[in-house]
């Protein structure tokens, strides 16, 4: 990964080659924008925005010589670039991981929110993008039962899967950073991350008064922000191996059955995210 990293940072020709070659690759929200944020750490926020739009500049050229809209280009890079470019900005400012992920919560939640308001009717909002996921899996041998794919749990599903995939390029883009023999900045590490108990008691809050209230609105807003604590869980997971109280095989096997086992695997990773913001489990190992 080291060599990978310095290579992509050795020339700004290789940086403009690796954002325009992985904007082609297969979830390229993932694998560009962890390039995007290696560019912002090592280079600058300055030289790694030009190394982007000479990249945009190589790909819109190519897609209008292939017919491809551009459109849909200009939209795939702004989708893929600018989130992670604002976080590893964020980053770089605020010089604190655990920081920048507490306020990509704040901002999600927000960005939730502000749909819920304009958005007046969610169900026709959501029912060509079901229909078209269901065509697509259906192309594929499959079925779709559309009919669990509510309005609610499409928005938070939504909004876990843009936070998700735009925290993954920045935890990754740092990893590959902090990889480079002369890095120079150190902004925390991963497996310290805690969320802390305010964003904790504002979770417990808002489900109170979701319960009492009845408000699906403030049970969707509780609901996802519970399961945004499956990042301490794995956290704390990674903490533990660096301890050395579990052994490489856990961390690995945590990894490998997230895909397979999804929903229980994410819901007790958020329970013990969730109860360790409040007991701090690695500070009580530390002092025994």
């Amino acid at each position: 990964m080291s060599a990978i990293a310095a290579w992509l940072v050795a020339k700004p020709q290789n940086a403009v080659i690796g954002l325009a070659a992985t904007l082609l690759l297969p979830a390229p929200q993932l694998t560009s924008g962890v390039i995007m944020v290696l560019l912002v750490l090592a280079h600058g926020t300055r030289q790694a925005v030009i190394e982007a739009l000479i990249a945009a500049a190589a790909i819109l050229l190519t897609s209008q010589i292939v017919g491809v809209s551009a459109s849909s280009i200009l939209a795939l890079m702004a989708g893929t670039w600018i989130p992670v470019l604002l976080l590893a900005v964020m980053l770089v400012t605020l010089r604190s991981l655990t920081l920048v992920i507490q306020v990509s919560v704040i901002v999600a939640m927000a960005a939730m929110i502000g749909f819920m308001l304009v958005v007046t009717d969610a169900a026709a909002f959501w029912e060509p993008i079901v229909a078209a996921m269901a065509d697509m899996i259906r192309q594929n041998g499959l079925e779709l039962d559309t009919e669990m794919l509510s309005p609610d749990i499409m928005t938070m599903s939504a909004t876990l899967s843009f936070w998700l995939l735009y925290i993954a390029g920045l935890l990754l883009g740092y990893g590959l950073y902090r990889s480079l023999p002369d890095e120079s900045g150190a902004f925390g590490r991963f497996q310290d991350f805690s969320y802390g108990r305010v964003i904790a008691l504002t979770m417990a809050l808002v489900s109170l008064l979701a319960f009492v209230s009845d408000a699906s609105w403030l049970q969707n807003i509780a609901f996802t922000l519970f399961v945004m604590f499956m990042l301490q869980g794995l956290a704390l997971v990674h903490w533990l191996r660096g301890a050395g109280i579990l052994p490489l095989a856990a961390l690995v096997s945590v990894y490998i059955l997230l895909p397979i086992l999804q929903v229980l695997l994410v819901m007790v990773l958020a329970l013990i995210g969730y109860t360790d913001a409040w007991f701090d489990f690695r500070r009580r190992l530390i002092k025994t």
